[in-house]
């Protein structure tokens, strides 16, 4: 195609397909960046949140304490529907640890509000050991500390809501845990053995995985009967 040119030429420059190809390569990265969702970006908060209150009672404070989380839903309406915490209140009539919780709470608010995976909280939290070593909660389970059990709670609510799964015995690990219990218990019940609250040996020493005072010897085996954890595998 010719093309007729009736001005004056001032200046003129040379295009290669090198440089074609360069352009293009910068327009498409361009489009690609414009289309990248940002997870960084905080989460808006609408006008109505759904969620739970869980309550907690413990040997270190006078009173209970409530912990609500609410969930907001993300794509809703699509197949990727699901729900995720959004933000944590913890409410008690006991002021004594009011100031360390509220700062807890907006800092694990602001991180359900940004996005991403949030699962790691409940590791973090429960790895808090207090100084003065800890309690025992009705059931017999072992506490490291209060920032521990909230640790659970928020463990518990993401398994409610699908974000992580809820560890456990199958069926047949759980058949066979009840069955060496009863033979347990039937043996020893005979022998005048006292049991504790939870219906375990008052003997029985603290288990690692379950951290429960339910492992007991075994046919010459540490054996937990609660969670089946066994030294000999």
């Amino acid at each position: 195609m010719t093309i007729k040119i009736d001005k004056k030429i001032v200046s003129y420059n040379l295009v290669s397909e090198e440089d074609k190809a360069k352009a293009k390569a910068e327009e498409a990265k361009a489009q690609e960046a414009s289309n990248v969702v940002q997870l960084g970006e905080p989460l808006g908060r609408p006008e109505k949140l759904v969620g739970h209150t869980y309550k907690i009672k413990t040997p270190v404070t006078e009173h209970a304490l409530y912990i609500t989380i609410n969930d907001i839903v993300m794509n809703e309406g699509t197949p990727q529907e699901h729900l995720r915490p959004f933000e944590v209140f913890i409410n008690s009539k006991n002021m004594e640890h009011f100031q360390w919780i509220v700062a807890l709470t907006r800092v694990m608010s602001a991180v359900f509000r940004k996005g991403g995976d949030v699962t790691f909280l409940v590791e973090e939290l429960k790895s808090v050991f207090e100084p003065s070593g800890g309690y025992f909660k009705k059931g017999g389970k072992f506490v490291p500390s209060l920032v521990a059990e909230i640790g659970e709670v928020v463990e518990q609510h993401l398994q409610e809501i699908g974000m992580l799964k809820k560890a456990g015995l199958d069926q047949h690990q759980q058949k066979l845990v009840e069955e060496k219990k009863a033979e347990y218990l039937e043996k020893h019940a005979k022998s005048g053995d006292e049991m504790n609250d939870e219906g375990f040996p008052k003997g029985a020493s603290l288990c690692k995985k379950c951290n429960t005072k339910a492992s007991i010897v075994m046919d010459g085996c540490l054996t937990c009967l609660n969670c089946g954890e066994s030294k000999c595998g």
